[in-house]
């Protein structure tokens, strides 16, 4: 025998040996750091080998990696791992939509967050918005060939008045983008896949994650209180792209950039849609994870106490 048999885990379809990657990456989901991460596979992994235990259930390997978390952490990543499995275990997809006004990471904390809940398909709305543009003209549909911070430029008609030009141009261009919006996320119902869709255009009370009955569809906002930091992301948005997304275009546009911030933050307020202020990138992507999973199994649970109910029995009044 090989000083160091596979570990099979034998509930999988063909019997796949334990993938020590695989599993580090579910604990740096939950917060470790990759060195620690890794060591702590490699402990999960040796118990079951010392034990003599080569073929194991993917429940072993779960409860042997909260153990072992328990003891190399406070307890906050151990019960934070033990939630994301529990949300990985869904059976329906899970859908989280991400909003915020231009420049607040939306496209970074995105990415981040699908990356820990193992999600590879991820959208932005100005992708669909491009799409629309090679399917309706300019003369057709002219809101959507233009920023969400200059869609006023589009407008067929003038903005009423005292009405704000930039918050009725954008509320144009986000209510016909939603239409892309609320397509892809039946499409990904539909083929039962995970989905991360960012983007300005996902803003509360545009799409109502209630008509998806086959998906846990989970909405939020990113904000940036702070100017000056909102107006730095910029700038480094500008070296990261060499130049592609130049910092004197959203400079000049800032107001408005802000305005309509202020605009999808007031809306979150107004349809209870959670609101994480961003300031450093882990916590910012802590929070979005733990908002994530605490409204999964809310959801959960109260489907849970929906099912368990006899069937045509009446509230007391």
């Amino acid at each position: 025998m090989p000083s160091n048999p596979p570990v099979i885990i034998k509930d999988q379809k063909h019997g796949l040996p334990m993938s020590k990657g695989l599993l580090a990456q579910t604990y740096m989901a939950a917060g470790l750091s990759p060195s620690r991460a890794y060591t702590a596979a490699q402990r999960v992994q040796d118990g079951f080998r010392d034990a003599g235990q080569l073929e194991v259930t993917l429940a072993e390997v779960r409860d042997a990696s909260y153990r072992i978390l328990a003891e190399e952490d406070d307890g906050s990543v151990a019960k934070r791992y033990r939630r994301l499995n529990e949300i990985s275990r869904l059976e329906r997809p899970l859908i989280v939509l991400i909003g915020g006004t231009t420049g607040v990471g939306k496209s970074t904390i995105a990415t981040e967050v699908a990356h820990r809940l193992g999600i590879t398909r991820i959208v932005s709305t100005d992708s669909i918005r491009e799409v629309m543009r090679g399917i309706f003209s300019r003369d057709l549909m002219p809101a959507i060939y233009e920023s969400s911070f200059n869609a006023w430029r589009g407008l067929r008609v003038p903005a009423p008045r005292g009405a704000s030009p930039v918050i009725v141009g954008f509320r144009e261009q986000a209510a016909v983008v939603a239409t892309g919006v609320k397509s892809l996320i039946e499409r990904a119902v539909v083929e039962g896949v995970s989905m991360v869709l960012e983007g300005i255009h996902v803003a509360p009370g545009y799409i109502d994650p209630s008509q998806f009955k086959d998906a846990s569809v989970v909405q939020l906002l990113i904000s940036v209180d702070d100017e000056e930091a909102h107006r730095s992301h910029f700038y480094i948005r500008e070296v990261q792209t060499e130049g592609m997304r130049p910092f004197e275009r959203y400079r000049a546009n800032f107001d408005n950039i802000r305005l309509l911030g202020h605009y999808v933050e007031d809306l979150a307020r107004e349809h209870d849609v959670p609101v994480v202020h961003s300031h450093q990138l882990d916590r910012t992507v802590a929070e979005v994870l733990e908002r994530i999973v605490d409204a999964v199994i809310r959801e959960d649970e109260e489907q849970e106490r929906e099912d368990d109910r006899p069937a045509g029995r009446e509230d007391a009044r």
